[in-house]
């Protein structure tokens, strides 16, 4: 016996599936709509990078503005291939594809260098800076360095005086500051067992120079005058401070110092040493 399914249900099933399959229809009719709809307005912002080598700047500008692509003038260089006001070189390089609005960076040419790099050294800041745009040249990186001297004075610049050949109109600085170099350091020299004629030479050489000298023997402290590895050695080394009623014996070693062997000393530092026989 065959089940019969009354008309009435089989149409409400038909219709159902009608209403799914439009459904789905339609819901793939609108995300194809969307995917191309994507992909033309994507597409539709993109475009192509213009070659601009050796276009003036005002065609430069033109070109790129009806692109709607941003023309950006980055660096100035100077060329003896490429006229003045003409673009040089750009990037990004032509053909590449970018989103309109998109930077376009150029270098604008020269042209062949006609102005001689002035001699700035000894200048103030203030003084070089106005020289260097008179003659239509560019103020690159001003730096300051410690060095002897006025502060705010040129003691270097890049390019040289009177260069040829340079690539940019740029003429960077190189100040002084005005403070004196930190003078070299070095190890204090061991004095010990030496006499004080020997004890002055060591020192001497060193750059260092005995300051006093102590004599225990005599139990008293003399102010001693420099020596150096030249001084004729002698029984006794008056004070050239004042006049004192005894001497100190050349003949004594070195039994003790300041500043201590191994400290670290500067050129031109005072030495105290203690003698004994």
């Amino acid at each position: 016996m065959k089940l019969r399914i009354p008309r009435k249900v089989t149409r409400s099933i038909n219709r159902f599936f009608n209403i799914v399959l439009g459904a789905l229809a339609m819901l793939t009719v609108a995300l194809v709509s969307a995917f191309i709809t994507m992909r033309l307005a994507i597409h539709g912002h993109e475009v192509k990078v213009p070659d601009l080598t050796n276009l003036t700047l005002s065609e430069a500008s033109k070109q790129t503005s009806s692109l709607g692509l941003v023309l950006s003038l980055e660096n100035r260089f100077y060329s003896p291939n490429t006229p003045p006001g003409h673009v040089l070189a750009q990037s990004p390089s032509p053909g590449i594809t970018v989103r309109r609005e998109w930077p376009v960076r150029i270098t604008e040419s020269l042209g062949a260098q006609q102005v001689a790099i002035p001699d700035l050294i000894g200048q103030t800041e203030r003084t070089a800076t106005i020289n260097i745009r008179r003659l239509g040249l560019e103020l690159g990186t001003v730096s300051h360095i410690a060095a002897p001297g006025e502060s705010g004075v040129v003691i270097a610049q890049t390019p040289n005086p009177n260069a040829t050949g340079v690539d940019s109109p740029r003429v960077s600085l190189l100040l002084s500051d005005g403070q004196q170099a930190e003078p070299e350091a070095f190890v204090m020299p061991s004095l010990a067992g030496l006499t004080l004629i020997g004890a002055a030479a060591r020192a001497a050489s060193a750059g260092l120079h005995i300051a006093s000298a102590e004599d225990l023997n005599l139990n008293s402290t003399s102010d001693a005058a420099p020596l150096s590895p030249q001084s004729p050695p002698s029984a006794t080394m008056p004070s050239f401070t004042e006049p004192i009623a005894h001497t100190i014996s050349s003949i004594g070693t070195v039994i003790g110092q300041t500043p201590s062997a191994g400290h670290r000393v500067v050129k031109g530092d005072p030495v105290h040493i203690t003698l004994t026989d």
